[in-house]
Order: C-alpha cells, then sequence, then structure tokens
C-alpha cells in the first residue's frame, strides 16, 4: 500500500504556534512509525503554517507570498527528515524548487526505488508553482509516488454537513463520493484538489490526527474519520 500523508505546519508547532516543539514532533514520529513497520509505504506533504502564512504577509504580491510558503514547507521538509533519523527512520526529501545537500530533485524512478526500499518520503516545494495550496501538491505527489489513497490529517474527526463548532446538530459523514461533496460545498480541499483526486482515482480520507493511533486505524481499515471516493 502506498499513501500520501498531508500535514499541516501546525502539526510541528502544536496549535496555534510558531516554530518547532519537540512534543509535536516526537509525535508525528510516534503516529508514522508504526505505519511503517506494517510495512506501508508512505509519503508526506507538510505546509508551512508553523513558520509563516501567505496571507499574514502585508505589502507583498500574491505570487511573492507564496514563493516564501513554499520555501518554508522546505524547511518544515528537512527539519522533519533530521527528527525521523533520530529515531532510525531512513527518509528522504524531494524538491523541484531549491538545491541543497539534503534535498533531491523529483525523479520518479528514484522516488519507486526509496518507496521500495522503505524510506519515508517528504514533499517540500508545493506544486513549484505559486497560486497552488499544499492540498493540491499532495495530489500531484500522490500520483507520482503512485498512491491512491490521501490521508489528510485534521484536527476534526472527520466531514460534516455543516459546521461542528456552530452546529450542535451537524451530522458526521462517515463516506461520501466527490461529485457529492462538491454538490453540497464540503470545505475539506480546495475545488482544484477535489477536482484532481476525482479525475486521478485518488480516495481521501480526513482524520483527527491529534488522537494517538488514528493514522494506523484509517490505515487498517478501521472506521475512523470519514472517506471522500472518486465517483
Amino acid at each position: 500500500m502506498r499513501v500520501l500523508l498531508k500535514l499541516s505546519g501546525e502539526a510541528l508547532s502544536g496549535e496555534g504556534e510558531k516554530g518547532f516543539k519537540r512534543e509535536a514532533l516526537d509525535y508525528v514520529v510516534q503516529e508514522v512509525k508504526p505505519v511503517l513497520e506494517r510495512g506501508v509505504r508512505l509519503g508526506i506533504v507538510v505546509g508551512a503554517g508553523n513558520i509563516f502564512r501567505g496571507d499574514e504577509l502585508e505589502n507583498i504580491s500574491r505570487e511573492r507570498a507564496d514563493q516564501i510558503g513554499l520555501l518554508g514547507t522546505v524547511m518544515n521538509s528537512i527539519y522533519l527528515k533530521d527528527w525521523f533519523e533520530k529515531y532510525g527512520i531512513k527518509c528522504r526529501v524531494f524538491s523541484q524548487i531549491v538545491n541543497l545537500p539534503d534535498v533531491e530533485q523529483v525523479n520518479y524512478s528514484k522516488i519507486d526505488e526509496s518507496l521500495e526500499n522503505g524510506y519515508l518520503l517528504i514533499f517540500g516545494g508545493g506544486t513549484s508553482n505559486p497560486f497552488f495550496t499544499t492540498d493540491t501538491a499532495a495530489v500531484l505527489r500522490a500520483k507520482e509516488m503512485k498512491a491512491n489513497i490521501i490521508i489528510k490529517a485534521t484536527k476534526v474527526d472527520g466531514v460534516y454537513d455543516r459546521d461542528p463548532k456552530k452546529h450542535s446538530d451537524a451530522k458526521k459523514i462517515e463516506e461520501i463520493s466527490f461529485s457529492e461533496a462538491l454538490r453540497m460545498n464540503l470545505r475539506v480541499m480546495d475545488a482544484e484538489a477535489f477536482s484532481m483526486c476525482q479525475k486521478l482515482g485518488i480516495t481521501v480520507k480526513i482524520i483527527d490526527f491529534f488522537k494517538p493511533g488514528n493514522l494506523l486505524k484509517a490505515l487498517s481499515g478501521e472506521r475512523v474519520g470519514s472517506t471522500i471516493f472518486p465517483g
């Protein structure tokens, strides 16, 4: 099984925080390691919200703010690589936007070989272009590593028909197609990423990543979070 895990930058810092926190990084490793030990071939796309967000940068054009954000994801990828390796996890970072000793250029043969040899892959630099979210980058990298499942790690336990923070009668949706999710205007990924998943036949699972064991449960077939499938 090949899987792409989409992590927010906050997963490295703690909710609402900036930078890196040991407890947060250790938690990511503790959730990922059992998955790798089960033989799952895993890739990660990480955001940069723990460093900064593009909309936080004032008096700068969108395309330049996005470029700065892309560099932030590379910084997070290198940091994660070092942290995973402290725990004995073999790891490689791929990106198209920088030339650094720890970052390799995206190469399909090398990605395939690395996965088969048990490496954890981390993809930095988004899609390599401004104007695209890390959701879209996750779909692109999932396709490049031949994964048919994306796990979107969030702070909620799935998809609801309305915002559960505002509506006490909100109902959780355990399974839904991309077409139906778009019709209902469910905002769990951006429209471009949704469209790509539909076209490429990639299933998305939305889970509460911060509940210990949920990642492994989701990949073991247990009813965790919500599943959005092509159709």
